[in-house]
């Protein structure tokens, strides 16, 4: 009699795809109780199976029946209890729950005829409400799962790494706001099995793992993070801005490969890596492994937290929560800063009479070739550039311009002053105006001088505070710039932060040399 009013769910329906704040439902019969996910007691996260919370609560049996869903707001410390032949799971925090309670059949007769409150039965869900949709706000990640698929694993346990993946990705709280994840399978050659963008909702991940087949072959897995860290993270293939990158390494064994440069490219690409690895060879076996510190080369830190360890395969529930604490741990994501990504580069260009209109373009080339190197953004790196002769213009500052193509065009913009050279006066200016207020930023900075002859006052002052302020300052001198000049300048070791050329068109052949230091400095200053 109680069909009309109670929606019909399946065993896997979760709170947050109800829309009502108190919905009456009707579970099926003969769930298998082990594939319900199910978050605390008595009150449950709204990530959980509402008929598997129902059973746990023993409003129902296995036999299926109607139930009444309460939301609930949510909380902090949802507890594991087991009853009733389910598991509930231990969850930190959910922004929402829900109760559930029997319902009397009395109550439903009542309610059973205003058919108003049934739903369409067309099979298709109405459309949930987007803050369900948008998953764990507080974890901020995209994650690619490295996942074994070679003979070493064998697919019976690869079998038990797919339903470890999932469960991972479950507790995650994907979402269009939450963590975005995909997998790519290492065997013989890597295969991204899908990516980042393909879902953003924890069931159809979940579909997706399960869906995986197995490949086998070797097990070549510095091959295949080379290629997940350089391929796998493009903003086509939906990584998003400013969000940290994450490679999930699960190793049964040990690599058939060399892990070692592997680790090197995803630092340099910004991708923090984590190695998962169960099953450590063991003392026999440490003969065939190419090198036993393999975990230490490939991770983002040595420092203990990107590496985690499971015995086996079996019973890996318990590992599962550690896992997503990591995962969503933004502030421990060391590599997610790279120099390409996060340095404040400041241009100060000598526009004196003696440089010329033509070599003046050149040296705005030189400038662009060193800024395209960057990854200008809103979050990411700025530039900034000012000219000077006896007088200073800053020509565009570090919040002026968010873009790559807006900083190209503003440096092709400049005009050519023409003047006389007080580089002190001008390093001294840079330093208060441009640096002075992005100081207390992320960023670190870093000043490159440009300048062709001597200044006619004293630069050694104003770049010592100008280091004094924090900034990392590169001396570039052409045909007459004195060399002392220059290293006085220059930060220490002043060889190394010194260029000098004849002629300006010298100034192309030291981009490449400039970028490497100022990312040298900055990976200097992480250490």
């Amino acid at each position: 009699s109680f069909s009309l009013a109670s929606t019909a769910v399946t065993c896997f329906t979760r709170g947050l795809d109800l829309r009502k704040e108190t919905e009456d439902v009707l579970c099926p019969a003969n769930c298998p109780l082990w594939q319900f996910y199910v978050f605390g007691d008595g009150v449950y996260a709204s990530l959980s199976s509402i008929c598997g919370a129902a059973i746990h609560r023993g409003v129902i049996t296995s036999a299926g029946g109607a139930v009444r869903v309460q939301t609930l707001p949510g909380q902090e410390n949802y507890p594991a209890v087991n009853a009733n032949g389910i598991q509930s799971q231990v969850l930190t925090r959910w922004a929402s729950s829900f109760s559930v309670a029997p319902i009397k059949n009395t109550a439903l007769e009542a309610v059973g005829r205003s058919v108003s409150t049934a739903r369409p039965s067309t099979g298709k869900r109405p459309k949930k409400p987007l803050d369900k949709k948008a998953g764990n706000k507080d974890c901020k990640a995209d994650i690619a799962f490295l996942i074994d698929g070679s003979y070493n694993i064998g697919q019976r346990r690869f079998n038990l790494q797919k339903n470890f993946v999932g469960k991972v990705a479950v507790m995650l709280g994907i979402g269009t706001e939450g963590p975005h994840v995909g997998v790519v399978q290492a065997s013989e050659h890597p295969k991204i099995e899908f990516y980042l963008k393909n879902f953003t909702a924890a069931k159809e991940v979940l579909f997706a793992i399960k869906e995986l087949g197995f490949r086998g072959g070797n097990s070549n897995t510095g091959k295949a993070l080379k290629h997940t860290a350089q391929k796998f993270f493009s903003l086509e293939n939906g990584a998003r801005k400013g969000i940290p990158k994450i490679i999930v390494v699960f190793l049964d064994g040990w690599p058939s490969d060399d892990i070692e440069e592997a680790g090197i490219v995803a630092r340099e690409f910004g991708v923090n890596v984590f190695i998962v690895s169960v099953a450590k060879p063991t003392t026999e076996e440490l003969g065939m492994v190419q090198d036993i510190g393999f975990v230490d080369k490939a991770v983002c830190r040595n420092n203990g937290f990107f590496s985690y360890q499971m015995p086996t395969w079996f019973g890996t529930t318990k590992y599962v929560k550690p896992l997503v604490q990591k995962l969503c741990s933004h502030e421990q994501m060391l590599c997610s800063k790279t120099c390409y990504n996060s340095v404040n580069i400041g241009f100060l260009i000598d526009g004196s009479s003696s440089v010329g209109e033509s070599n003046f373009r050149l040296v705005l080339e030189f400038i662009s070739n060193v800024a395209k190197a960057f990854e200008i953004s809103d979050i990411g790196s700025k530039i900034a550039a000012v000219q000077f002769t006896y007088d200073q213009r800053t020509e565009f500052s570090f919040t002026d311009y968010n873009t790559k193509e807006d900083v190209l065009s503003a440096i092709r913009n400049i005009r050519y002053m023409s003047g006389g050279t007080a580089t002190g006066d001008a390093i001294s200016f840079t330093t208060r105006n441009v640096f002075g207020p992005v100081k207390e930023g992320p960023n670190k900075n870093f000043l490159v001088v440009l300048t062709d002859g001597q200044s006619y006052d004293d630069v050694r002052g104003p770049a010592a505070a100008a280091q004094k302020a924090g900034i990392t300052v590169f001396s570039v001198g052409v045909a007459w710039a004195p060399l002392d000049d220059l290293k006085d300048m220059a930060s220490e070791p002043r060889e190394s932060h010194t260029f000098f050329t004849r002629e300006f068109t010298g100034l192309e052949l030291m981009v490449p040399d400039i970028i490497r230091g100022i990312c040298k400095d900055f990976l200097d200053s992480k250490q």
